[in-house]
C-alpha cells in the first residue's frame, strides 16, 4: 500500500483511535427525497463538522457542499437503479475514477449483493473499480448491501466481508448481527457497521457501542443521525461512544429529546 493510500484511510479512519464516524447522505441515489433529506444543504452543513467523513454522491457533493469542506469525502460510485426498479441488486459503476480524481475525494464507495440476482455483475464491479482506484492509491470501500430474502446472520455476513476483502475492498461496511466479533475477524481490513433503517436513538447508540465493542472499526451513520429529533447531539453521541468508549446510556443522556 503507497503513502498515497495509507494518507486517504488514515483521514478516514482517525490513527488516534483507529476508528471513524462517517456520515451517509447517500440515499437519494435510489430512494430520491428521503425523510430528513429533502433539502440535503442544510442537513448537511448542519452536521459534517461533527463527522469524520462524509458518504454521499457526486450529485450532491457538487451542488450541496461547500468547496471549502475539509472533512474527507467518500464518494459512492456505484448505482443505476431506484426503489421502484425491478432489483435494487442491478447496479452498475456509474462514476469515472477520473471524476472521483477531479472531485478529490478520500475514498469512493460501491455495493456488493452476494446471493442476489446480479451478484455476479456487482462483485465484478468491485473488482473493476479497486483495480483502476489502485493505480491512483485511492481506497475502496465495499458496501455489503443484502436483498430482502438474504439473512443478516453472522454466517451470511462474514461471506460478503470477506469475499469483498479478499477481491482487494481496503475498508468494509456491513450490518451488526449477533456474533458480529466473527465477522470482524474474518475480514482482514476494517470494517464499519451500516446504521440501516431508522430506529429509536436508544436503540441506535446502543447499536453503535455493541458494534465497536465486537471489533467494528467505527460506523457509518445516515437515517439514525438525520432522522432524529436531535441530529447534531445524536451524531456527537455517536463520536463519543466511538471515539471515547462513552456507553451507550450515558451518550443517551446527552440528547436533547
Amino acid at each position: 500500500m503507497d503513502w498515497g493510500m495509507k494518507n486517504r484511510i488514515s483521514r478516514i479512519i482517525k490513527p488516534k483511535t483507529g476508528k471513524t464516524v462517517m456520515l451517509a447522505v447517500d440515499h437519494g441515489y435510489f430512494l430520491g427525497p428521503t425523510t430528513g433529506l429533502e433539502e440535503p444543504r442544510d442537513v448537511i452543513k448542519q452536521l459534517v463538522p461533527f463527522a469524520d467523513s462524509l458518504m454521499l454522491t457526486r450529485g450532491l457533493l457538487r451542488t450541496v457542499v461547500d468547496p471549502a469542506n475539509d472533512t474527507p469525502i467518500v464518494l459512492r460510485v456505484s448505482g443505476a437503479n431506484s426503489i421502484i426498479g425491478d432489483d435494487l441488486s442491478n447496479e452498475a459503476i456509474t462514476v469515472s475514477v477520473e471524476d472521483a480524481i477531479r472531485l478529490n475525494v478520500s475514498a469512493v464507495a460501491l455495493s456488493i449483493y452476494v446471493g442476489g440476482k446480479y451478484e455476479h455483475q456487482t462483485l465484478k464491479n468491485l473488482a473493476t473499480i479497486i483495480s483502476e482506484c489502485e493505480g491512483y492509491g485511492i481506497p475502496v470501500l465495499a458496501v455489503t448491501a443484502v436483498g430482502k430474502e438474504m439473512a443478516r446472520d453472522a454466517k451470511y455476513l462474514s461471506l460478503a466481508c470477506r469475499i469483498a476483502a479478499e477481491l482487494g475492498a481496503h475498508i468494509v461496511k456491513t450490518y451488526y448481527c449477533e456474533d458480529f466479533e466473527k465477522v470482524v475477524k474474518s475480514c482482514p481490513v476494517p470494517v464499519v457497521i451500516a446504521g440501516g433503517k431508522k430506529i429509536s436513538e436508544k436503540d441506535a447508540l446502543e447499536l453503535a457501542f455493541n458494534a465497536i465493542r465486537d471489533g467494528a472499526s467505527g460506523v457509518d451513520m445516515g437515517r439514525n443521525i438525520f432522522q432524529s429529533k436531535d441530529p447534531v447531539g445524536m451524531i456527537k453521541a455517536v463520536r463519543s461512544i466511538v471515539h471515547e468508549k462513552v456507553t451507550a446510556e450515558k451518550a443517551f443522556e446527552t440528547l436533547k429529546i
